[in-house]
């Protein structure tokens, strides 16, 4: 049987995979690669927020996983296995960025006495973002940046990946009450984080339905303002016909008095 012809099983049958991977097979580890990417991907972009650096790091825990499969004990879980490599290589990934950050210095920087400014990456939302579909998404993925790594990575694996608490408890190497523990402070944290975004959201919302509502409102007005056009013979503009409106509005009723005044005027003259 073929390399690909066994893989139609290995979905099913880690233990097989894991023999293969084992043994050196580059097909079973095509499989593992095209299989777990997008989700070590993934959660690695959860840890550290920036597309590029996630997948240089997402890059290594396979080239790590490649060299450390012998190591790696049966009956164990192949996935979990990867997203402890993947939690490590992202803290060890945000570890360096911290230590080297300072010396990251701006092509574009003008030299002031001889140093250069230190330019900051910019990881926040940009306008065209804010305005697009998933600006709630950038600002979930700006508030996680701010949570703890250590209740970030917790949050991650069970609210985002979807795990249960005990593989969440096997990445992270510790007890399933601390996993608790740990989801429990980061979704509170994120919390805190995210109630003034969604409150300012909220705000904006309101005050675009209320925009939204005035423009209706004028659109009314002047559709009543064409109606009366038409109705008046069609002779006159819109415009026109509002000058008309507004000089009956404002001008003075007549009386009876003034209405037969005329009238009498005539009757008098020989």
């Amino acid at each position: 049987m073929s390399d690909w012809a066994s893989a139609l099983s290995w979905g099913n049958d880690e233990s097989e995979l894991v023999t293969e991977l084992q043994a050196g097979s580059e097909t079973a580890f095509d499989w593992l690669v095209n299989h777990y990417h997008a989700p070590v991907y993934n959660l690695i972009l959860g840890m550290l927020g920036d597309t590029a650096d996630s997948a240089d790091a997402a890059q290594e825990v396979f080239l790590k996983a490649f060299k450390g499969i012998r190591s790696f004990r049966q009956g164990s879980s192949l996935k979990t296995w990867l997203y402890r490599i993947a939690i490590r290589e992202a803290l060890n990934h945000r570890r360096w960025f911290k230590r080297h950050n300072q010396k990251n210095v701006s092509i574009d920087a003008e030299p002031a006495e001889g140093c250069a400014p230190i330019e900051i990456e910019d990881l926040s939302a940009s306008p065209f973002e804010q305005l697009a579909a998933h600006e709630i998404q950038v600002a979930v993925q700006g508030a996680l940046q701010q949570v703890p790594d250590v209740f970030r990575s917790a949050v991650i694996l069970r609210d985002i990946e979807g795990l249960s608490y005990e593989e969440v408890a096997e990445v992270l190497e510790c007890s399933v009450g601390t996993v608790k523990s740990r989801i429990l402070r980061g979704r509170r944290s994120l919390k805190e984080i995210l109630q003034p975004l969604l409150a300012e959201k909220s705000l904006e919302n309101k005050a675009a339905e209320r925009d939204t509502q005035t423009s209706e409102t004028h659109w009314h007005r002047a559709e009543e303002v064409r109606q009366a056009a038409a109705i008046a013979g069609g002779t006159n503009s819109p415009h026109q016909v509002g000058l008309q409106l507004a000089y009956v509005r404002v001008s003075t009723p007549e009386t009876a008095e003034s209405m037969t005044r005329p009238q009498t005027a005539r009757e008098e003259q020989p």
